[in-house]
C-alpha cells in the first residue's frame, strides 16, 4: 500500500522523467523540422505517451501498485496511446493531404483560393490569392506604363530628329525658324527630363528607397509654397488659383516630398481646368482629427468607374481628363499617393460640383 511520504517522490520522478523525454522529444521535432506535419504530430503523440509511461513506471518501481491492478494500469496506458497515436495519425493525413490541396491550388495558373482548408491554411490561401492578384494588377500596370511612356517618348524624339535633321542639312536656314526649331527642342527636352525624373521618383517609391528628411512644418507655408510655384502656371492657363490656409497646422513630414506631392495635384487640377475657372487649395483639419489638404478643380468630374484607378501607374483617363499637350506621363498621382502613404497618410479623390476635390489626410502634430 502507498504510504503518504511516497507523493512527493513519485512527483519528483515522474516529472524528472517527463522532463527528459521532453527534451528528447524536442530534440527529434528539431532534427525533424523540415519533415511533414504528420510526422512532427505523431512526434509530439509518441512524446505523451512516453512521459505517462515513463510515470506509471514510477510508480510499479516504487511498488506502489501491485498484482493485477498494475496489468490494468499498464493496459489502459498503452490503449490511450494507441488512441492517441490512431488519432494523430487521421489528423496528420487530413493536415498533409490539405497542404498538397493548396500547393496544387498554388501551382495552377490563375490561382484560386481552395474552399473548405482548415482555419490557418483558408487564411494562408485568402492571402496569396490578395497577393495574386495585386501582383497582377502591379503587372497590368506596369505593362500600361511601358505603353504610355513609349508612346510619350516615340512622340518627341520622332518631332526632335526631324527639326535637328532639318537643321543638320540645312533645310531650314530662316533665323526666326532655325530659333523656333531651337526653342521647340528645348522644350521637349525639359519634358522628357521631368517625365525621366518621374520615372525614378516613382521607381524609389515602388522599392521602397524614398528617404524622407521629417522634420516639423507648417501646412500655411506648404501651401504657400506650392501657390508660389504654381501661379506662373494657372496664370498661363487663364486659370484662378486661391488658396485657404489656417497659420497653426503642423504636422511631421519632408517639407519637399509633400511639397511635390501638393504641387502635383494642383498642377494636375491646373492643367483640366478650363480657362477663367477656379482651383481652390485649402488646409484644415477633418472630423477625425486629421491634417487635410484639398485641391479642388473644375474639370468636370471624373468618371465613377474610373475614380478606383485615378492613382494608378499611368492613367490618365479618356472622358474628363483627355491628356493635353503639357501632360506628363500620367505619374504624377502615383507619385503622390506613393509620397502621402510614407508619411503615414491617406490620399483619396471624389467628385465635387463642377469638378472633383482631391485630398490629402496627414497626422495632426499636437501643441
Amino acid at each position: 500500500m502507498p504510504r503518504p511520504g511516497d507523493l512527493p517522490m513519485v512527483l519528483a520522478v515522474a516529472a524528472g522523467l517527463g522532463l527528459v523525454v521532453a527534451l528528447l522529444g524536442i530534440g527529434v521535432m528539431w532534427r525533424l523540422r523540415t519533415r511533414s506535419i504528420g510526422v512532427m504530430m505523431a512526434v509530439v503523440v509518441v512524446v505523451a505517451v512516453t512521459a505517462t509511461l515513463a510515470g506509471v513506471v514510477a510508480i510499479i518501481m516504487k511498488m506502489i501498485i501491485e498484482g493485477p491492478v498494475k496489468d490494468f494500469v499498464l493496459s489502459v496506458v498503452a490503449v490511450g496511446g494507441l488512441v492517441g497515436l490512431g488519432v494523430a495519425f487521421v489528423l496528420a493525413r487530413r493536415v498533409v493531404s490539405e497542404s498538397r490541396r493548396l500547393v496544387d491550388a498554388v501551382r495552377a495558373v490563375p490561382f484560386t483560393a481552395p474552399l473548405g482548408l482548415p482555419a490557418e491554411l483558408q487564411t494562408i490561401a485568402n492571402t496569396l490569392e490578395e497577393a495574386y492578384a495585386r501582383e497582377r494588377a502591379l503587372e497590368g500596370a506596369r505593362r500600361e506604363l511601358v505603353a504610355w511612356v513609349s508612346h510619350d517618348l516615340r512622340t518627341p524624339l520622332a518631332g526632335m530628329r526631324a527639326m535637328v535633321e532639318a537643321l543638320e542639312d540645312g533645310v531650314v536656314s530662316d533665323p526666326l525658324t532655325v530659333a523656333r526649331y531651337h526653342a521647340q527642342i528645348k522644350l521637349e527636352v525639359e519634358r522628357l527630363s521631368g517625365m525621366v525624373d518621374d520615372l525614378f521618383e516613382l521607381s524609389r517609391i515602388h522599392a521602397g528607397a524614398l528617404r524622407l528628411s521629417r522634420s516639423r512644418i507648417g501646412l500655411a507655408d506648404l501651401v504657400a509654397d506650392t501657390v508660389a510655384g504654381a501661379e506662373p502656371l494657372a496664370r498661363a492657363k487663364g486659370v484662378v488659383l486661391t488658396a485657404e490656409a489656417p497659420a497653426s497646422l503642423p504636422v511631421e513630414g519632408d517639407a519637399g516630398a509633400l511639397g511635390r506631392a501638393l504641387r502635383n495635384l494642383v498642377v494636375n487640377a491646373i492643367r483640366h481646368t478650363p480657362s477663367d475657372r477656379t482651383v481652390v487649395l485649402r488646409a484644415g483639419v477633418d472630423a477625425e482629427g486629421m491634417a487635410c489638404l484639398s485641391v479642388a478643380d473644375c474639370c468636370g468630374g471624373i468618371p465613377e468607374e474610373d475614380l478606383p484607378r485615378v492613382f494608378e501607374v499611368a492613367f490618365r483617363g479618356e472622358a474628363a481628363r483627355t491628356p493635353t499637350a503639357d501632360g506628363g506621363a500620367g505619374l504624377g498621382l502615383a507619385i503622390a499617393q506613393g509620397i502621402v502613404e510614407a508619411h503615414d497618410g491617406v490620399i483619396g479623390v471624389v467628385n465635387d460640383g463642377p469638378g472633383c476635390r482631391f485630398e490629402i489626410r496627414l497626422p495632426l502634430v499636437a501643441g
